[in-house]
């Protein structure tokens, strides 16, 4: 194969010129303008009069916030699945189909031409920055391996379809970059997750894989898959891919899961590159080191708001942009895109640690906070305290869910119950040592809930068995791709299946 990476380099030198330039500031009022423009004659652009948007100002004004369920109902759904001239120019060729993490509920988010362009420009400024940390990469030596979702989209109408989103991704590869692509079509058609890495494991042995992204809680199994495959050999990534040498991960927090992909990659020069995509948008990308922030991406089809996050369900909420955030608030994420969403809930929270340029890291979602009984953690504040109580027992917390349990009656108190999957056996003698760990460090990380904790019994721990819950989520049929474990469970029916599957599964979980 071909080396392109010196045509790749030439590109990264220019581009990261650009973002050294870049004011973050005019570049989000030149993208507003450019949506307003674009938009103006739509359905939503005309009943919001873009045509005489003039700026941020203006455009607060004239849109007020909306969730999923605004647009669905009012906008979406009525012309569904051909949405023409509704929000956004033109007919919408995708719908990215994707499931809440706290309900589960389907959800279809429109996939524009445009967004499509905006997600491969930003696929080239992550390998831009990795040429940066990495400036003798031969990554185009070899191949990309995406470990996502099927390829095979449901047709939803002529010239319409619906899927996972790195599916629509893998359909819309580029032809220059095929060749580089892995896996081959006819297996990235598989929808069924099993078999589909029972058959790409193997193969992906036989290929020269030089970058591989995926979200970390499906990539750590199918590592496990390449060790079985090899167990003569260490639990390293040069065991299965020598020449790897970028990893991109992204979807959920990679703190439970960091020391684990450390000791895979350990002894190698792998860069770990967190990104921040979202069905709706690319929204930021790791462009230093790891807890250094992600760079916002200003120039590449979406306008960011961000509005505090105890104001998001204010009937007037402060709505701020890059000109006037402050570092240390914590935000909740609103966009509008070149798919036709506008001043759009995204449902994420996040956390900016610089404003020129904007870097931020993302502290969980909207729906993972734990306000049951007045303790308001967020899942920042949650991952935390669970590292805490992992290093005081010495076994790494892979996978977990948290949810409220409520009391059954007036002399009782509620508590907070924890589903949690160690990377190894957590003997019974250690769990009141994390139970007291992790009580004591959700105190430490939140004033609320040290406050509240009198009136609350202390935390309770379900421990789930090794790849307990990847069998949840296949039972559910929410496998692989990108459906992720939900945190913070606050839905009741959502929490019985949980508890059901493990009473049937593993009767002996509970601590």
């Amino acid at each position: 194969m071909l080396d392109a990476t010196p045509l790749l380099r030439l590109w990264a030198r220019r581009r990261l010129r650009q973002l050294a330039r870049q004011d973050a500031v005019e570049a989000q009022r030149r993208t507003l303008r450019a949506l307003m423009r674009r938009a103006a004659g739509t359905r939503f652009g005309q009943a919001h009069e873009f045509g005489r948007v003039d700026g941020v100002a203006a455009f607060q004004e004239r849109v007020p916030l909306r969730r999923y369920e605004d647009f669905w109902r009012d906008w979406w759904q009525p012309a569904f699945p051909r949405l023409t001239d509704i929000s956004w120019p033109g007919t919408i060729p995708y719908f990215a189909a994707t499931s809440g993490t706290t309900t589960g509920n389907t959800k279809y988010i429109p996939v524009s031409r445009d967004m499509v362009r905006a997600n491969r420009r930003a696929a080239l400024d992550v390998l831009a920055h990795h040429l940066a940390a990495r400036p003798d990469s031969r990554i185009f030596g070899g191949r990309s391996f995406v470990l996502g979702g099927s390829t095979d989209l449901v047709r939803q109408a002529p010239g319409i379809h619906s899927g996972d989103l790195s599916g629509i991704a893998a359909a819309e590869v580029p032809w220059w970059a095929r060749s580089r692509y892995f896996p081959p079509r006819e297996l990235a058609l598989i929808a069924d997750w099993e078999r589909k890495m029972e058959r790409l494991a193997p193969l992906s042995l036989e290929a020269d894989i030089r970058a591989l992204s995926g979200t970390p809680s499906w990539v750590l199994p199918f590592f496990a898959r390449l060790g079985a495959l090899r167990p003569d050999r260490p639990m390293r990534s040069t065991s299965w891919y020598p020449d790897l040498e970028l990893f991109v991960h992204g979807g959920v927090s990679f703190a439970p899961y960091r020391s684990q992909f450390e000791a895979i990659f350990a002894g190698t020069r792998v860069d770990m590159r967190e990104v921040y995509p979202a069905s709706e948008g690319f929204v930021a990308i790791a462009d230093r080191g790891p807890g250094e922030g992600m760079r916002l991406l200003a120039d590449n089809g979406l306008f960011l708001e961000f509005v505090p996050v105890g104001e998001i369900d204010a009937p007037a909420p402060t709505r701020h942009w890059v000109a006037d955030l402050e570092p240390g608030q914590d935000y909740a994420v609103v966009l509008s895109s070149n798919a036709g969403l506008f001043a759009y809930v995204l449902g994420d929270t996040v956390r900016f640690v610089e404003r020129d340029p904007p870097r931020l890291l993302v502290t969980g979602r909207l729906g993972w906070s734990l306000s049951a009984f007045g303790e308001h953690l967020i899942g920042a504040e949650i991952e935390a305290a669970l590292q805490c109580a992992a290093t005081a027992v010495g076994v790494a917390v892979r996978e977990y869910a948290v949810t409220p349990v409520y009391p059954a009656g007036p002399a009782e108190k509620g508590h907070h119950r924890f589903f949690v999957e160690f990377a190894e056996a957590l003997p019974d003698g250690m769990v009141p040592t994390f139970l007291a760990a992790l009580d004591s460090a959700l105190a430490a990380e939140n004033a609320d809930y040290r406050d509240h904790r009198p009136g609350m019994d202390g935390p309770e721990v379900w421990r789930v068995p090794a790849g307990g819950f990847a069998a949840w989520m296949r039972a559910r049929g929410k496998d692989g791709g990108q459906n992720k474990v939900p945190r913070v469970i606050t839905d009741a029916d959502l929490h019985r299946t949980l508890v059901r599957f493990l009473e049937q599964k593993a009767p002996n979980h509970e601590a």
